[in-house]
């Protein structure tokens, strides 16, 4: 049975997958382990509330700092001031497009080689629209995303074994 501990050194709180046995102490051990997903941040761009909550959950379940924003104006604003390592960012947002975050990230110097993976829930994308997401740096998925999906993908994102 797996189950989850935390664990905290300082300011650092780490959540790790641990496996449970009967035998399992019910007090959490002193020892601190850290994974390297504990220092990552993610940031999620996404106008549904529901998306951004769901994968904020699961990302934060595997350790990582994760950081959400419900529009691309917002996501912009939350990538300049947090600079996280990765963005997982929805394609079709009101007023602001998942593009246009992601031209006017590629723009700014501080922010112009983070890695983005777009995910859209329209599985016909114009091939402009594909050409253009893959020559700004951005990898592509489709909702919905499962829980290993999006772990791999942050894993990818963040060039994590």
């Amino acid at each position: 049975m797996l189950g989850y501990r935390i664990d905290v050194q300082g300011p650092i709180k780490t959540l790790r997958r641990v496996k449970m046995t009967p035998e399992s102490p019910k007090q959490t051990p002193t020892m601190v382990v850290t994974t390297p997903a504990a220092t990552r941040t993610i940031l999620i761009v996404d106008d549904d509330p529901s998306v951004t909550e769901t994968f904020e959950r699961m990302l934060r379940l595997e350790g990582y700092h994760v950081v959400t924003a419900l529009s691309a104006e917002a996501g912009l604003n939350q990538a300049e001031r947090s600079h996280p390592h990765a963005i997982i960012l929805d394609l079709r947002m009101p007023l602001v497009d998942g593009l246009q975050f992601l031209r006017t990230l590629r723009s700014k110097d501080e922010l112009s080689r983070m890695p983005v993976a777009i995910v859209t829930g329209d599985y016909f994308l114009d091939d402009s629209v594909s050409r253009e997401l893959r020559g700004l740096g951005a990898e592509v998925r489709f909702k919905p995303l499962w829980l290993e999906d999006l772990l791999a993908l942050a894993r990818n994102l963040l060039k994590q074994p």
